[in-house]
């Protein structure tokens, strides 16, 4: 059951990072992330911005063609000691016993985990999450009136094929300025006493 519910909209992939990277900073080891949204709506590049604010080194793509990326924390960053990021495309997990097979459960106590297409497999790994669903303006301004309503609505569904899938970390919400609606969901007793600091 969730605990909150809160959604900003942001302009781009700068401010998509800033907002990602204020998260970050207030994130620790055993935290799990399960990022939603359609192809291009930014779920790397909010990676991205979380892996500044967690400290890790840099580099954070898609991992779309190796499944899981460890990122470790850099001793002499912003974060020193702080935990590493574990970065997960569940795209192709058609099972929870698949995410075991990638042996999740070894590193989600001592990291923060995040995946990307996770809804439905990766709930059992922790008794808190925090679901985050991107979506992007498509057409004439889908965020306003008439547009999605909700977290799930205008987003892929993880279980439907989509069109041009691999290699899209060089399309992932990169190359625009278009408005990106950011719902964030607290599920769990990590997430009991409310949402963290966005601004």
């Amino acid at each position: 059951m969730s605990e909150w519910t809160r959604t900003v909209t942001v302009d781009g992939p700068g401010r998509t990072q800033a907002l990602a990277e204020r998260l970050g900073e207030q994130l620790r080891a055993g935290d799990l992330l399960v990022l939603t949204g359609e192809l291009g709506a930014g779920k790397t590049t909010f990676t991205q911005g979380l892996g500044r604010g967690l400290g890790v080194r840099a580099g954070i793509i898609s991992p779309t063609f190796v499944l899981v990326r460890r990122h470790p924390n850099v001793p002499d960053g912003p974060r020193p000691g702080g935990p590493d990021l574990v970065h997960v495309d569940a795209y192709r997990l058609g099972s929870t016993a698949e995410v075991d097979d990638i042996d999740l459960e070894d590193t989600v106590d001592t990291a923060v985990t995040v995946v990307e297409w996770g809804t439905g497999k990766v709930e059992h790994l922790t008794g808190s999450r925090l679901e985050i669903a991107l979506e992007r303006a498509v057409g004439a301004d889908p965020l306003g009136p008439g547009g999605p309503s909700g977290p799930g609505e205008g987003t892929a569904d993880p279980d439907v094929p989509a069109e041009g899938r691999n290699g899209d970390e060089e399309r992932d919400g990169d190359e625009d300025d278009e408005p990106r609606r950011i719902t964030l969901t607290g599920i769990g007793p990590r997430w009991a006493g409310g949402p963290p600091r966005l601004d």
